[in-house]
């Protein structure tokens, strides 16, 4: 009660002294027009200045037709004023006027709020939300989403929902709630729900949820929650498809095989979610995964379309191993190439089975030093009728990169033009572009090489893209001053070493850039390129001390995610020292967390630590 006495003595001393200037507003002649008051209220507004407002706008809603226009404006007003009173009279006539209008009901709450009647509010609330039906929720629910009220938004679908007596009805507008509050545990808790029930399709939940769940302790969640599911409903189909795609986005392929193979057999689905599962490991370098899909594939569905694709996909991935297990065992490629022979007198030589030859060549021409039988069937691809024209254009990428590796720039540039021309506005045009850029890097052509690139950085796919912009950041880093062109012409041309497997030729040439330009710009990359060099060589200690030469220094920031995930890797698989990895994770995910190593480097991380 005192409380009301304080609030009606405050606007007794308003009213007084407010009054004259309403008398002297009202004794005035109206010469204005009404948009003429209206937009002097807008500018009274802007500035904030609410009592000349509320002059005009206590004129203006006595005007029944006006009162729609000027209500919002004139109850923001009389609460910047904390002119409570009127503002409840307000909302009151408006609800008189305009019966069964949600909006006005729930102003009335706001303005008991703002009077420091909170539970008066919250029971005002209560009463619109008991109000609403299935027929009336959408209004209601706008109502509240207007005033951003999204707890009573969420409450007013619930309450209908209730009624209508279906878990399925307003699923949508709660999924879409309970994402942009970032309320996970619900947002979860109804993907299930109506996943499981058919209401929403499996692609729309996934999206939410990929929009909604960041954090680790979401994933976490979401993962637990699935797997309980699963596991009590092996054959809720949609939960299952729900989990192998969790699984995936968080880089667990191990995991999401078995659930995939598993789902296979249930539902007789021909292989085609495990194959999916099976390139998506194979393009992480998750290679055992990719492996094991492929294996399962050959076994369950021989005499299939799919045995000729899983066949020569595990050669692919056994390769990728091969070729990412370092030092590299070059018995181990030779064996890889007579896989592929096998496989093409098995299956035959015919367009079909154009991207085994192709891959047999791209073995031939960077492995086995056996140029001119890798052109011989590069060539061969090219000229195959019924050859996939993708398939061709990836042959023509491998023989330019042959011709480069001759020396022989002109065929190569010809040869990536072609490519440019024939998938112009796709990945592989501008993987065309990227090589025709680098072509030009190593010949030291860099203006050439940066007009290649400008056009990458804007139109084209993530992974090309950032290929481009490191590149372009690398020549424009180094080409300020005349010296630093001449020592990026010359790290260019080691560059060109690496390229041409150089290894030995390429260490010898960065030690020599390194006290030729000591402190030059390009010292972080000279020592990032050994340490690579180094570590596809086996030399795994000396190659962890050039990326702790990166890391030391704040200088080297670019890199330094790059170094660090790299030297994390070193210590976990080569050094065999997990602790230490463990802990450079952590700092990785700590550090940079937007780097594009942070996935792989929270999956090591959780594994490490057995979790």
């Amino acid at each position: 009660m005192s409380k009301r006495l304080g609030l009606g003595g405050l606007l007794v001393c308003w009213c007084l002294c407010a009054s004259p200037v309403q008398s002297m507003a009202q004794t005035q002649p109206q010469t204005q027009s009404v948009p003429e008051q209206m937009a002097l209220i807008k500018e009274y507004l802007r500035k904030n200045e609410f009592q000349k407002a509320e002059v005009l706008l206590s004129q203006l809603i006595e005007q029944d037709v006006q009162f729609g226009l000027v209500y919002a404006d004139y109850l923001k007003t009389l609460l910047a004023l904390s002119n409570f009173k009127e503002a409840e009279k307000l909302v009151k006539r408006a609800q008189k006027k305009f019966p069964g209008v949600a909006n006005y009901a729930v102003d009335e709450g706001k303005v008991l709020q703002a009077a420091g009647n909170n539970a008066a509010a919250e029971k005002q609330w209560a009463e619109v939300i008991r109000s609403v039906n299935p027929e009336n929720v959408y209004s209601v629910a706008a109502a509240f989403q207007q005033a951003e009220m999204f707890d009573q938004m969420e409450q007013a679908y619930l309450q209908a929902r209730k009624l209508s007596g279906n878990e399925k009805a307003f699923a949508p507008q709660l999924l879409q709630i309970y994402s942009f509050q970032r309320k996970s545990e619900q947002l979860i808790n109804e993907v299930m729900l109506q996943v499981k029930s058919n209401a929403v399709p499996v692609n729309f939940a996934q999206n939410m949820l990929q929009n909604t769940l960041r954090d680790e302790e979401s994933l976490n969640l979401l993962e637990s929650k699935l797997m309980q599911a699963v596991q009590l409903e092996p054959d809720a189909t949609p939960l299952q498809e729900l989990l192998i795609w969790t699984l995936v986005q968080r880089k667990d392929f191990g995991p999401a095989l078995m659930q995939a193979r598993a789902l296979d057999r249930r539902t007789q689905g021909g292989g085609e979610r495990v194959l999916s599962l099976a390139d998506i490991s194979l393009r992480n370098k998750d290679y055992a995964t990719s492996i094991d899909a492929y294996t399962y594939l050959m076994q369950q569905y021989k005499g299939t379309e799919v045995y000729p694709v899983a066949r020569q996909r595990i050669i692919r991935a056994r390769e990728e191993q091969v070729k990412n297990t370092f030092p590299v065992d070059k018995e181990k490629i030779k064996l890889l190439a007579q896989e592929y022979e096998a496989l093409l007198v098995e299956l035959g030589r015919t367009g079909r089975t154009s991207e085994i030859i192709k891959d047999l060549g791209e073995l031939q021409a960077f492995y086995l030093d056996q140029p001119e039988q890798a052109i011989k069937h590069l060539q061969e691809v090219i000229a195959l009728p019924g050859a996939n024209p993708n398939v061709v254009a990836e042959a023509k990428l491998v023989l330019a990169d042959v011709y480069l590796l001759r020396g022989e720039p002109w065929e190569s540039t010809l040869l990536y033009s072609q490519v440019e021309k024939s998938h112009k506005e796709q990945p592989l045009g501008y993987e065309a572009k990227l090589r025709n850029a680098r072509l030009s890097y190593y010949k030291g052509d860099f203006e050439l090489a940066q007009s290649h690139l400008d056009i990458l950085k804007l139109a084209t796919s993530r992974e090309i893209a950032n290929d481009a912009l490191d590149l372009s950041l690398l020549i424009v880093d180094n080409t300020g001053m005349d010296t630093s062109a001449v020592a990026l012409k010359e790290y260019a041309a080691i560059d060109f070493l690496v390229f041409q497997h150089k290894t030995a030729e390429a260490l010898k040439a960065l030690d020599g850039l390194l006290t030729k330009y000591p402190g030059h710009s390009l010292t972080d990359e000279i020592y990032y390129q050994k340490a690579q060099l180094l570590y596809q060589t086996g030399q795994f200690e000396i190659a962890a001390q050039n990326l702790q030469k990166i890391i030391d220094n704040p200088r080297y920031d670019i890199l330094s995610d790059d170094a660090l995930f790299l030297l994390a890797k070193i210590n976990e698989e080569n050094l065999k020292q997990p602790a230490k990895a463990q802990e450079l994770y952590n700092q990785l995910l700590v550090k940079y967390p937007g780097s594009v190593f942070v996935a792989e480097a929270r999956k090591r991380f959780r594994t490490l630590r057995g979790s």
